[in-house]
């Protein structure tokens, strides 16, 4: 399929209301967009976005092509439910199966996943239960233009985060293929953060740069990666586009810094697999759903980086 699959993500979220304004404002061809959603999803924030008037969205005029998932639950914003879980995690599994040129999710809450019976801590390890093949990893890559930043981990606890030497090596060469594959630039740039402040001060704060970071980024550079060693991360970020792209250890070191640059812009993008997905990079945001005040700017980046 040579379109681009969108999911409205969690009813109760604002997932539906971003969407319908993203494809709104962003006018697309209608042959170019595939929505997985409900229809009663669908039409009970379109009315909300249209101030309880007969819709005029482009989900309408435009006709975009819809695949249903079932959702019999009533639409409560800003509650937590099972049934919004089930629904969320098979719009993503539908996703995975048609065959998209790329995906684009809208936010899921990994609570009501888990409600549902699916233990998953994210939308990028359902992908990659389904999508993943042979030696394939997927890899969580934010970007705001140019400024990019790979995690070596995801939703994992601190004082459970485990680094190797091997897993440092396996996924900056997946973000090398990337690069190189996608985005065409043959030889780019790496910085990667040290794990511990100050990069660990020759040991003094911790061994990880020593024992683990340092070894890796000599045996990338052998395999002709061009990597810094671990740089401190309190300071990296300061000079973060000098480089194509800096590698953070762990979630808030890597996204810190870039939502506090680029806000709402900041793109979630899974690599590593056959099939590009993006979304934004903010979450379900269920203190403000069903008021259609949400912002949609994330869903538009995040629809226009795979256009």
């Amino acid at each position: 399929m040579s379109k681009i699959v969108i999911t409205t993500g969690d009813p109760n979220g604002i997932g539906a209301e971003i969407t319908i304004k993203a494809l709104t404002k962003l006018n697309l061809p209608s042959d170019s967009v595939v929505l997985i959603s409900n229809k009663k999803v669908l039409d009970f924030y379109d009315k909300k976005s249209h101030s309880g008037l007969v819709s005029k969205s482009l989900l309408i005029s435009k006709k975009y092509e819809i695949i249903e998932i079932p959702y019999d639950a009533d639409i409560e914003p800003g509650m937590v439910t099972k049934e919004a879980g089930e629904f969320s995690f098979q719009s993503v599994k539908k996703a995975c199966e048609i065959g998209a040129r790329a995906i684009v999710t809208a936010p899921v809450a990994k609570n009501a996943l888990y409600l549902a019976g699916h233990k998953f801590s994210g939308q990028t390890e359902i992908l990659q239960k389904y999508l993943a093949h042979g030696n394939q990893h997927a890899e969580m890559l934010f970007v705001a233009g140019n400024f990019r930043v790979l995690l070596l981990t995801r939703h994992v606890a601190l004082k459970d985060i485990v680094l190797t030497k091997d897993l440092v090596i396996e996924k900056i060469l997946n973000l090398k293929e990337f690069f190189v594959k996608h985005l065409r630039i043959v030889e780019p740039k790496f910085a990667l953060c040290g794990f511990n402040p100050h990069a660990g001060e020759d040991g003094i704060l911790g061994r990880e740069e020593i024992d683990i970071l340092i070894p890796a980024a000599e045996e990338l550079r052998a395999k002709g990666v061009n990597i810094t060693n671990p740089l401190p991360a309190d300071t990296l970020f300061v000079k973060a586009l000098n480089y194509d792209c800096c590698i953070a250890n762990y979630h808030d070191q890597g996204l810190i810094p870039i939502k506090t640059v680029a806000g709402d812009k900041t793109v979630n993008m899974t690599i590593g697999l056959d099939i590009i997905r993006t979304s934004p990079g903010h979450g379900t945001a269920f203190d403000i759903a069903g008021k259609n005040i949400a912002d949609e700017t994330g869903m538009i980046e995040a629809i226009k980086t795979v256009l």
